[in-house]
């Protein structure tokens, strides 16, 4: 039973009772001592006044102030009648469900960890090192994760926990004028629950085709293989066919001495090998142009597959997500740690780590390395997607989020960096089996998860068992990342339309609906033309220039015209204590000035965009460009919709907020205040306090 206080002064007379059956509640900025009973002659009913002493933490001055206080067994009458009236409501009130809470602290943290950690950590942070200089590229990289990627990340989970509202409904009670930044990380959510699935149902494939002996992907010979395929036992596809004392005469009636001498050997001979035309002929099917061409339909059944799988784990919403992450979250831990403890034992292990730790610093005065660097931490943390805001509103309000932040965002860094050791560990024994540079077998995005490691694992005895080793992991990792961005479009859309979407059964169908909508839009996707576009949608929809803006947008609204002081407040009131000091000028300056100049950096280096050699046709550049204006165009789009429909509230948040002390920031420009509606209020925050403090009793 916490102290009810309301803040008006009455008549008292004092009495000499005292308070031993009464909480006194402790804020952050002051400590309750409570000193005797008054009286009131006309107060509340069930209510006496009670005369307190306020000691500030921040001033050290104590001052003596007289409160209204309930009476605990009124109270707790009050508080029973109010549930029995609550209990039997009828009609559309009745069958409301009440918005969920993580059962635990570990549910939220690795519901979390599994979104941020996912495949990028293993195949985009290793290439990236090794493109952008190796040891070298950690400096960007830290430098954009301590400016950048830290703040914006601990602001989302903050703003969600605050206001316990989804990624949309979060913004319109936090700045309604900004409500736009909400939609636009949505969009963003959207193109991730289309099309980056598709990389789960390519694992889906390789793994059920590991527990063939021998790998499909390791031989040539196959029906999918061509001509130019070779491994390492022969010089094109079938090697026995080239033995010199072979008779050729049923060919060219010549023999095997003669044959190859017909050769023009001024002519290159392309080759390649079985991993790549595994993954490009048979698993992808891939078309000689960029038309769509036919659907591949085992590839689609596994798309299907990885729907099913996604649907089930989060239908009931946080209750079966926050049961499910403890498997999905973690295995992929272990099968990682095996891999690089078999990695670092295998011979030419130790020439694969140095160079993925050799540091040439010369590639740092590269715009394009740091343009690299911090569109890796913000799509690898996650941020401007709505998906920590979405998570942080199931947090009970006084759950520690500055603290879980900073472990999760460690953990983050620490697991790419260390995916990058079992990486390179497997690529410098391949390197040194086939004695090839590691600059020859090093690929990019799935090229490296789904040609050059399985290529590496085929040669490792045992290969089988390591591929599904491999491929469950990769699988895992995709897996979580994907129901998480699910579970934060669909609590977006429900605190959007609470009555109606949070009544029993609702849920699932809302989920199944998603579910239904982007597997139909993410078919494209598993046709011969697919995978060109999910190298465009990849590029131009998450992109490093809309997460940028839209970061650079959220700090300005929280800390220009919300306030970094007010949400610090906010933030203190949470966790008890006031953050990091520096991170207030982070949000106010830094972030949003690296966020800038990275966005223009992008803008005048950028060349035509091409598609494994394409240039793009009218139709592709159309949709690149639709990608790339859908998610940005919601935020000035809201902003004429505020001032179109109530130009005096469109900075002021709702109500509902909780606000510890009065806070008015302004946004001014000459002196002059630009928006009025930033003017105080006239209903007082003492009176905003006093319904809420009534509100959490009930708790």
């Amino acid at each position: 039973m916490y102290l009810f206080l309301n803040l008006k002064h009455v008549q008292k007379t004092i009495n000499s009772l005292t308070l031993s059956t009464l909480v006194c509640r402790k804020t952050p900025y002051f400590t309750v001592l409570c000193k005797g009973l008054l009286q009131p002659a006309h107060g509340p009913a069930g209510h006496s006044l009670f005369r307190i002493r306020l000691f500030s933490k921040l001033s050290s001055v104590s001052q003596s102030q007289d409160f209204y206080c309930e009476d605990p067994h009124e109270a707790n009458k009050r508080i029973m009648k109010e549930e029995t009236a609550s209990a039997v409501e009828s009609g559309q009130d009745k069958q409301t469900l009440p918005r969920g809470k993580w059962a635990n602290k570990m549910e939220f943290l690795l519901s979390v960890a599994g979104e941020i950690i996912g495949l990028g950590n293993v195949w985009r942070f290793p290439y990236l090192c090794y493109k952008n200089g190796g040891g070298a590229f950690l400096i960007p990289y830290f430098v954009f994760l301590f400016f950048c990627g830290i703040p914006v990340f601990f602001l989302e989970t903050a703003l969600g926990q605050y206001t316990s509202e989804g990624g949309v409904t979060a913004w319109r009670k936090f700045c309604p004028m900004f409500e736009g930044v909400g939609f636009a990380s949505q969009v963003i959510v959207i193109y991730l629950n289309i099309y980056y699935i598709v990389i789960l149902a390519w694992a889906i494939f390789y793994l059920i085709n590991s527990f063939k002996s021998p790998l499909p992907w390791s031989t040539c010979g196959n029906w999918w293989n061509s001509d130019a395929c070779h491994n390492r036992s022969g010089f094109l596809s079938n090697p026995e066919l080239y033995h010199r004392e072979a008779n050729w005469s049923f060919l060219y009636n010549v023999s095997s001495s003669d044959y190859l001498d017909m050769f023009n050997y001024s002519d290159p001979i392309i080759i390649k090998s079985p991993e790549e035309e595994f993954f490009r002929n048979r698993v992808l099917r891939v078309s000689d142009d960029m038309s769509m061409g036919a659907f591949n339909w085992d590839l689609s059944l596994c798309l299907l597959f990885a729907w099913v799988i996604c649907y089930f784990c989060i239908w009931k919403g946080i209750k079966t997500t926050g049961k499910v992450v403890y498997f999905t979250a973690t295995f992929p831990y272990l099968m990682l740690l095996i891999l690089f403890l078999r990695g670092v034992t295998l011979p030419g292990a130790r020439e694969g780590l140095m160079y993925y730790l050799y540091v040439d610093l010369s590639k740092l005065a590269d715009p394009q390395v740091w343009n690299d660097a911090g569109t890796q931490v913000f799509f690898s943390y996650a941020v401007c997607q709505g998906v920590l805001t979405a998570l942080g509103s199931y947090n009970k309000y006084n759950n520690n989020c500055y603290r879980d932040c900073f472990a999760l965002c460690c953990l983050n860094s620490a697991t790419s960096i260390f995916a990058g050791f079992a990486v390179f560990s497997v690529l410098g024994f391949m390197a040194q089996d086939l004695d090839i540079p590691i600059a020859e077998i090093m690929a990019a995005g799935p090229g490296l998860a789904f040609v050059a490691y399985p290529r590496a694992l085929s040669l490792i005895p045992g290969s089988s068992f390591w591929a599904v080793l491999f491929f469950l992991m990769v699988l895992f990792l995709g897996l979580d990342s994907q129901f998480v961005c699910v579970e934060s479009l669909a609590t977006a859309i429900t605190d959007l339309f609470p009555s109606r979407l949070r009544k029993p059964g609702a849920r699932e169908i809302l989920v199944l609906v998603i579910a239904v909508i982007c597997f139909l839009f993410g078919l494209p996707f598993v046709t011969q033309g697919g995978v060109y576009l999910f190298t465009l949608v990849d590029y131009f929809g998450p992109s490093g220039t809309s997460l940028l803006v839209i970061a650079c947008a959220e700090t300005i609204v929280v800390a220009w015209i919300y306030g970094a002081d007010r949400f610090l407040d906010n933030i203190e009131d949470m966790i008890g204590y006031r953050p990091f000091p520096m991170l207030k000028y982070l949000w106010l300056f830094v972030t949003p000035l690296i966020c800038l100049l990275t966005v223009l950096c992008g803008l005048v280096q950028a060349s035509p965009f091409k598609i494994e050699g394409y240039s793009l046709g009218f139709g592709y550049s159309l949709l690149a460009g639709l990608l790339m204006a859908a998610p940005l165009i919601c935020i000035p789009a809201f902003i004429f919709f505020a001032l179109y429909k109530d130009p005096k509230r469109m900075t002021r948040p709702s109500q509902d907020l909780r606000q510890i002390r009065p806070h008015n920031p302004l946004l001014t420009l000459c002196g002059s205040v630009i928006f009025k509606a930033q003017e105080q209020t006239k209903e007082s925050e003492e009176i905003r306090n006093e319904k809420l403090s009534e509100d959490s009793s009930k708790v």
